[in-house]
Parts: structure tokens; C-alpha cells; sequence
């Protein structure tokens, strides 16, 4: 689970369009719409989500 050079990037837009920040992690894989899905029934849910799957990978 080292940090890559494009980690902070990948956070900043997780915090402002988390979507965007999964995306730019995995492509338009499952965890991409889960994260749609979850980021309009709550932002910080989509926050959340997104910062654990920028970690994960």
C-alpha cells in the first residue's frame, strides 16, 4: 500500500468529485459506479468510498 507521486492528486479531486478521483484510480470498473451510486445518496459517503479505494490500490 505504498503512495504513489499521483496519490495527493487522486485525493484532492476525491474530496471535490469523488467519482473523478476513483476514476482516475480504477477506470469505469465496479468501484466507479458504486461510487455514483453512492456519492448522490451522500456526498461523504462518495468521499469515504473514494479515499478508501485510492488507498486500497
Amino acid at each position: 500500500m505504498a503512495l504513489t507521486a499521483t496519490d495527493p492528486i487522486k485525493m484532492i479531486f476525491a474530496i471535490l468529485l469523488p467519482p473523478l478521483g476513483v476514476f482516475l484510480e480504477v477506470g469505469l470498473k465496479g468501484h466507479f459506479w458504486l461510487n455514483i451510486l453512492l456519492t448522490l445518496f451522500g456526498f461523504i459517503p462518495g468521499i469515504i468510498h473514494a479515499f478508501y479505494v485510492i488507498l486500497k490500490h
